[in-house]
């Protein structure tokens, strides 16, 4: 358990291991599954490898959505299956579709995620924050109640997550990051796709390097 409000919803964390496929090249890759919910129903953040152990995280709750922050193989590859066994449907925002059908050309997702659309969950509410770059679809979900954002690979500690390959953008990413993350509180955690967690505070300060270095 990585946190919790006073109104019982809490995050969990577990890491999935496997590949990523874009471009003609293939990387192994260990990937974070975020829940946030309480102990009757929750939100799944992505469904990377793993089927097994995502629903071993949900420990039998109702799931309410499975939120796909983009469309790279390595955060949808089980989200199909995720939702045979849950129930769940699947939300993307549909500028990512190119990229899902990559993965799944025979199943298009459930429903589609929009900027500033509210998902409630748990008694909490998460904001939808369209932020491409990383990706044409990318979103993040910021919690306020829990003062947390989960950002995909749209922001890391130490920079914005990676723009070198098809269908991603460096200074679209950075605008993202600039007009819609480090707006957050300061205290504001950030939840990631891959590695550890940090806030909003702790790289605000780090911009103009980022821009500077060019990825």
């Amino acid at each position: 358990m990585d946190g919790g409000s006073p109104a019982g919803a809490r995050i969990d964390r577990t890491v999935t291991s496997g590949t990523f496929s874009l471009d003609g090249q293939t990387f192994d890759v260990d990937n974070n599954v975020w829940v946030l919910g309480d102990d009757t129903e929750c939100v799944v953040f992505d469904a990377p490898h793993d089927v097994a152990a995502i629903t071993e995280l949900i420990a039998g709750r109702t799931v309410v959505a499975i939120l796909a922050t983009h469309a790279h193989d390595d955060h949808v590859r089980a989200a199909p299956a995720l939702a045979e066994v849950t129930g769940a449907p699947v939300l993307l925002h549909p500028a990512d579709l190119p990229l899902w059908r990559f993965t799944h050309p025979d199943r298009d997702p459930d429903g589609s995620l929009a900027d500033g659309q509210v998902i409630e969950v748990a008694g909490t509410r998460l904001e939808v924050l369209h932020t491409p770059g990383h990706a044409p679809g990318a979103c993040c979900f910021h919690v306020p109640e829990l003062g947390a954002v989960f950002t995909g690979d749209t922001l890391f500690q130490g920079g914005p997550g990676a723009t070198g390959r098809s269908f991603s953008d460096f200074g679209v990413i950075v605008a993202s990051i600039r007009d819609r993350l480090l707006t957050l509180p300061e205290r504001t955690v950030v939840h990631t796709g891959h590695g550890g967690s940090t806030t909003i505070g702790a790289e605000a300060p780090h911009l103009q390097e980022w821009i500077r270095r060019g990825h």
